[in-house]
C-alpha cells in the first residue's frame, strides 16, 4: 500500500503566513511553469536551529589535515563507524590506521545500502535521495532533513570566498535550480534558515511551459539571488532573453568547462561557480582559478587519492577520490571511491584536487535533429536491469550500446534507445560485468560536451 500523500503542514512544518504566501507565488505566478512533483524541508523548529548552528561552524571552520597527518577526528569516527554500522561490524575490530580498511565504491553501496547505515540512524526521520550515477550503479541514499537541508552551509562557504554573502530572506526568491530534460522533478519550497525565502526547481524544457516566453518572465519576476544548475541547463539559459542578473550560478552534478564558464560570466556578471558535488558526499569542493584546482569545503572529510590497490599515492600523483567523514550522520563514509579522478597538492594549508575528470556533460543528436542529454538517457534507463554501460554515438550518428546486463536486456534497451532517438543505426554488445568502471557516455559528434 503506497503512503498517503504529505499535507503541507509536514512539508514545511514551521511555515509561516508569508512562507505560504511565497509558495502560491511560486505556484500560481501567471508565468509559473507546470509543476509536476511536491518536495519540502521537513525540518522541526529546533531542526531549523540546528542547521543555523552548523552554518555558523562551517563558516568558522579551517581543514587542518595533510598527506602525511590525517585529521584529530579520524580514529574516533573510524571506531564509531564500526560500533555503528552494520558493514563495518562485520569487519570485526576497527583498525588503527584508515589505511588498513578496505575501500568500498557505489558497488557496494547499491548492492545493500542498509548495511552502511548506522543502528543510531533516526529512522522515523529518515529519506532518501535516489541517484543514478555514471558508473551503472543506480542506488538509494539514506539522508535525513537537516542533512539535506546542511548543503547550504558548504554553498555560502564557497560563495564567500568569491565574495558573495548571501542576504535574501523573508518575501524574496532565494534559489533557483534549473533542469534541461523531456522529464524533470520540479517543485516548490522555501527555505526556513534564510526565513523562508522562496526556492523552485523548474525545468527549462519548453514543454514544461504554458508558452516558452514564459521562462525568461517567470526568472526576471523571481530575481533570485542564486541561479543552480549544470552544464546543459545553463547553456539553454543562455539563449533566453533574461534581464535580470543572480548575484552567483551554481553549477553542480557535471563538470563545467572553462569555454562555458567564461560565457556564462560575461552574459550575467556575477562569479560562476563549478562545485564538485555527489549526493553520496554533498558539496566536496569548489573551483577556484586563483589556485588552479578544486578546494575542500568540508572541515569533517578527509579526502585521499588511491591507486587500484587501494594505497594511498604521493601529492601531485593522479588516482581515485577517495572520502572518508562526511556531514551525512545517515551514511558515513569510510574510504569511499568516488569514480572521480585527480591529484592532490596544498597551496599553503588548503588542500586542493588538481586536473578533476568526474562526469562530463554528454549530449545526443536524435534522429530527427533534436539533441538529449545523457541525464535523459539515464532516466530512460531506470527500469532495465543494466548494472553497468556504455553508450557511444558516432560522426555519423550511429549508436553502440555495451552493457553488463546480460542478452534478455538488449530488446528493452534497444527499445528505450529507439523511442528516445528514432531511426538511428544502433549496435548493442556484451560488457564483462564486474569490470573497472566505463566512461559511460561518449561521442564523436561535433562540440558534444555543448
Amino acid at each position: 500500500m503506497n503512503d498517503p500523500e504529505p499535507t503541507d503542514e509536514q512539508r514545511y512544518p514551521t511555515l509561516s503566513a508569508d512562507g505560504r504566501a511565497m509558495l502560491m507565488r511560486l505556484r500560481e505566478h501567471p508565468h509559473a511553469p507546470l509543476y509536476h512533483n511536491h518536495s519540502g524541508n521537513r525540518l522541526t523548529a529546533a531542526e531549523v536551529e540546528r542547521v543555523r548552528g552548523f552554518e555558523d561552524e562551517v563558516m568558522a571552520a579551517r581543514i587542518d589535515w595533510t598527506h602525511d597527518a590525517p585529521p584529530a577526528w579520524l580514529p574516533d569516527f573510524i571506531a564509531q563507524c564500526h560500533l555503528e554500522v552494520p558493514h563495518y561490524r562485520a569487519l570485526g575490530s576497527a583498525p588503527q590506521r584508515l589505511e588498513d580498511l578496505p575501500s568500498v565504491s557505489r558497488a557496494d553501496f547499491s548492492t545493500d545500502i542498509a548495511a552502511f547505515v548506522p543502528d543510531t540512524a533516526p529512522l522515523d526521520r529518515l529519506i532518501n535521495f535516489r541517484t543514478s550515477g555514471t558508473s551503472g550503479h543506480p542506488l538509494l541514499i539514506a539522508s535525513h532533513p537537516v542533512v539535506a537541508a546542511s548543503y547550504l552551509a558548504f554553498h555560502k562557504r564557497a560563495l564567500h570566498r568569491f565574495g558573495v554573502t548571501l542576504t535574501a530572506s523573508r518575501g524574496e526568491v532565494g534559489v533557483v535550480l534549473l533542469g534541461m530534460q523531456r522529464k524533470c522533478f520540479t517543485y516548490v519550497s522555501v527555505t526556513p534558515a534564510m526565513n523562508e525565502a522562496g526556492l523552485a526547481k523548474i525545468n527549462l524544457h519548453p514543454d514544461d511551459w504554458r508558452d516558452p516566453t514564459d521562462r525568461a518572465a517567470y526568472l526576471n519576476d523571481l530575481q533570485p539571488e542564486v541561479i543552480a544548475g549544470d552544464p546543459i541547463s545553463f547553456t539553454e539559459l543562455l539563449t533566453l532573453p533574461m534581464t535580470w542578473k543572480p548575484r552567483a550560478l551554481l553549477c553542480t552534478s557535471m563538470a563545467l568547462l572553462t569555454g562555458l564558464r567564461r560565457q556564462l560570466e560575461q552574459r550575467f556578471t556575477c562569479p560562476v561557480l563549478d562545485l564538485y558535488s555527489m549526493n553520496e558526499g554533498g558539496p566536496i569542493a569548489v573551483f577556484d582559478p586563483a589556485v588552479d584546482g578544486h578546494v575542500l569545503l568540508q572541515n569533517r572529510l578527509f579526502v585521499e587519492i588511491l591507486d587500484e590497490n587501494d594505497r594511498r599515492v604521493p601529492p601531485g600523483q593522479r588516482g581515485e577520490i577517495t572520502l572518508t567523514g562526511g556531514f551525512n550522520f545517515c551514511l558515513p563514509l569510510l574510504r569511499y571511491r568516488t569514480g572521480d579522478h585527480a591529484s592532490i597538492d596544498f597551496h599553503g594549508a588548503e588542500p586542493v584536487l588538481r586536473g578533476f575528470s568526474g562526469r562530463p556533460p554528454v549530449r545526443y543528436r536524435a534522429a530527427d535533429g533534436t539533441w538529449l542529454n545523457n541525464i535523459e538517457i539515464t532516466h530512460a534507463f531506470k527500469d532495465l536491469s543494466l548494472p553497468q554501460w556504455s553508450l557511444h554515438q558516432a560522426a555519423d550518428g550511429g549508436m553502440t550500446l555495451r552493457h553488463a546486463g546480460g542478452g534478455h536486456q538488449d530488446e528493452p534497451a534497444r527499445t528505450v534507445l529507439q523511442r528516445l532517438f528514432g531511426a538511428l543505426p544502433l549496435q548493442i554488445h556484451p560488457l564483462p560485468a564486474g569490470g573497472d568502471k566505463v566512461i559511460q557516455y561518449t561521442s564523436d559528434l561535433p562540440d558534444p560536451h555543448a
